[in-house]
């Protein structure tokens, strides 16, 4: 049994390894991640983190671990940034506002999977010019959902939230190793 984690997310990796988990593989699935007509952002990221963990090729008694993480404000979906303009357009409607973080965890071994999602409320303060620019030139909003990371500088910028920690940054941990456990990952030496 191998484990495979179906991300290229440097950020997943280190929170696996927080659990003591590391993967035997890493695989990026390359699929489609564009929001159907009129689809909600839960139902988004759950869809994702399942199409990504049936992507991903692997044999029979593989276990596969794969995520997506959504910044939702209201029914919008707030993915990754394609360029700086789109970033800034993201950080500036968040300023001074909640939202949602959404991440949703898919684990697969063989043809069954186990699935979870984590909804996390998230206030961000209000933007002064100074400081978005300054995030805007640091590339940190770079391939990450709604333009920012909590964990790195624009954690500065979250004085609240409201549930998992960890799902904001990408995996929720308690979540993902109950799935692990379930799909039968030896996670406590067991």
């Amino acid at each position: 049994m191998a484990l495979i984690l179906g991300s290229g997310s440097p950020r997943r990796r280190e929170l696996l390894a927080q659990m003591g988990v590391v993967a035997d593989d890493i695989r990026s699935p390359d699929i489609d991640e564009t929001p159907a007509r009129g689809e909600q952002p839960r139902p988004y990221c759950e869809r994702m983190a399942r199409e990504k963990a049936l992507a991903v090729p692997a044999d029979a008694d593989d276990i596969i671990i794969s995520a997506d993480t959504t910044v939702a404000l209201g029914r919008r979906i707030l993915g990754k940034p394609e360029d700086e303009k789109e970033a800034a357009a993201f950080l500036v409607a968040l300023s001074g506002r909640r939202h949602r973080v959404i991440t949703a965890v898919a684990v697969r071994r063989g043809e069954r999977i186990w699935e979870k999602s984590v909804v996390t409320q998230v206030m961000m303060k209000r933007l002064s010019d100074n400081e978005l620019n300054a995030y805007l030139a640091s590339g940190d909003w770079q391939g990450k959902a709604g333009a920012y990371g909590i964990q790195g500088a624009a954690g500065a910028f979250i004085p609240w939230i409201n549930g998992s920690f960890t799902a904001v940054v990408g995996l929720p941990l308690a979540e993902t190793a109950n799935l692990l456990q379930a799909a039968g990952y030896p996670l406590y030496g067991e």
